[in-house]
């Protein structure tokens, strides 16, 4: 059984990092809305002064590596709070990635999650990473928006309810049963990607993160590139039932086409 109240490789801190976080809030809610001033989106970083050098910050995979960039320009604890220009460029994937390294370092279980939100615009499932975690008194997964903490579309955004985000498992079965259409599942921007393949593969990014790898939201490994561009075949889909049913994503991740290469774990 996967241990999510200990960090994988791409959630361990270094030792001299670890004294950085000590004087962060204690409730998985404090950590998670510290996070929220230590990361600035790419698309937000040219208003807000920072140079176009350092918008390859959004392409760090570790947490380790994200704590170091933001020292780099501000070398004071991860609980004070970054003006906007002294924050580390990173997508949501970087937001859920910092929490779940943080929340791991206090020993509570949790982990990053790849799929899509439903609650951005409306009829469309955008592409989205969330966290879930699992506190001391209550025996189950919340799931919570780090980004998008304190907006209120839906009400409660650090504990998500049903349908309101679909992890690419969850996406995938929805999609699989013929009620909604594949092309409105995606991200947007001026690199757009919508359809199936979009949805296969954050289904397969989920199945990682689930095994403690949390992939970058571009990372391509396997036939995920063949999925993108539809030369894929139902064998491949049968591959995705398996993902979105499993109940032992340990297992299920050892598999031809699923495991992430070391080379990519960095």
């Amino acid at each position: 059984m996967i241990d999510y109240s200990v960090p994988g490789p791409l959630t361990e801190l270094r030792p001299d990092q670890v004294q950085l976080a000590e004087s962060l809030p204690r409730d998985p809610r404090g950590i998670c809305k510290a996070v929220q001033s230590l990361v600035i989106q790419p698309r937000d970083a040219p208003a807000a002064g920072i140079p176009d050098e350092r918008i390859p910050e959004k392409n760090l995979r570790s947490a380790a590596a994200i704590v170091d960039a933001l020292i780099a320009e501000d070398p004071r604890p991860l609980s004070d709070a970054r003006t906007a220009e002294r924050r580390v460029v990173g997508t949501c994937r970087h937001f859920a990635t910092l929490a779940t390294a943080l929340l791991r370092l206090r020993g509570v279980p949790a982990r990053a999650r790849c799929g899509f939100g439903a609650y951005f615009v409306k009829g469309q499932n955008l592409d989205h990473w969330v966290i879930e975690y699992r506190p001391a008194e209550d025996d189950r997964w919340i799931r919570l928006d780090v980004e998008n903490l304190d907006r209120h579309w839906p009400a409660h955004l650090d504990d998500l309810q049903p349908g309101e985000f679909l992890t690419g498992g969850e996406a995938w079965q929805w999609y699989r049963t013929g009620e909604v259409d594949g092309d409105l599942f995606g991200v947007g921007g001026p690199d757009p990607v919508w359809g199936p393949g979009e949805i296969r593969g954050n289904a397969i990014r989920d199945l990682a993160a689930l095994n403690k790898v949390e992939m970058l939201p571009w990372d391509e490994w396997s036939r995920m590139d063949d999925s993108y561009q539809g030369r894929t075949g139902p064998d491949f889909d049968a591959l995705m039932d398996e993902i979105a049913a499993t109940t032992d994503p340990e297992s299920l991740y050892q598999k031809e086409d699923l495991a992430v290469p070391e080379e990519l774990i960095n």
